[in-house]
């Protein structure tokens, strides 16, 4: 897998001239790459043919209070009156979807061609602490992907991190970002939610043509 560099730098300096102070590394701190970005890398190269097109990796703080103070692993259910008192909250919601707007319109003025995909599952039973951690808040994510299904992007933009906080779906900020840069309004052109109360998280697939 490889990077680009220069698409980075182009999209990091145009985000800054838009009034979005993203932060941006010419390398990372730890390793290649994060599960999340791999694991999307790995879904899209599903025959392993290998993956030929550049990356531009762009993190979003998805966990903000909630995962920070546990160091990754799960909060104790006795602290579950404490969460908001721990860290400080990820972004807001809206302001995802305002970052995502602005991303698309930079570099839909670049010389590239462009695909924006957001990764994650959505909400997480070990997130979403009114259901004991057992199981995900799918009714929730339901409602979520039924606006995204119909084009209700006014949905979204309402969407509050306290919604986000509740029903674990710390992750989905991802795709507030991915919404945002559909700002027009188009409705996807395919989309499936796979619902489970077993398995963690619901997850969906959607995509739209250029």
């Amino acid at each position: 897998m490889k990077g680009h560099r220069e698409a980075g730098k182009y999209l990091a300096s145009g985000l800054i001239e838009a009034g979005v102070d993203v932060g941006y590394a010419y390398k990372p701190l730890h390793h290649p790459m994060g599960h999340a970005f791999l694991n999307t890398v790995l879904l899209l190269d599903d025959e392993r043919r290998g993956f030929d097109y550049p990356l531009v990796q762009f993190s979003v703080n998805c966990y903000g209070r909630r995962v920070n103070a546990a160091r990754g692993l799960r909060l104790p259910l006795s602290m579950r009156g404490e969460i908001n008192n721990l860290d400080p909250p990820g972004p807001n919601p809206h302001r995802c979807m305002q970052v995502g707007a602005a991303a698309a319109r930079v570099m839909a003025k670049s010389p590239w061609r462009v695909a924006f995909v957001a990764s994650s599952s959505w909400s997480h039973s070990f997130l979403t602490e009114k259901n004991w951690q057992l199981w995900p808040d799918v009714e929730a994510d339901r409602r979520l992907y039924d606006a995204l299904e119909t084009g209700d992007y006014a949905a979204w933009h309402r969407h509050t991190t306290d919604q986000i906080e509740d029903s674990g779906q710390h992750e989905v900020l991802n795709w507030f970002c991915l919404l945002g840069a559909e700002e027009l309004g188009r409705k996807p052109d395919k989309a499936t939610f796979i619902e489970t109360w077993a398995f963690v998280s619901p997850v969906v697939f959607a995509y739209y043509r250029a």
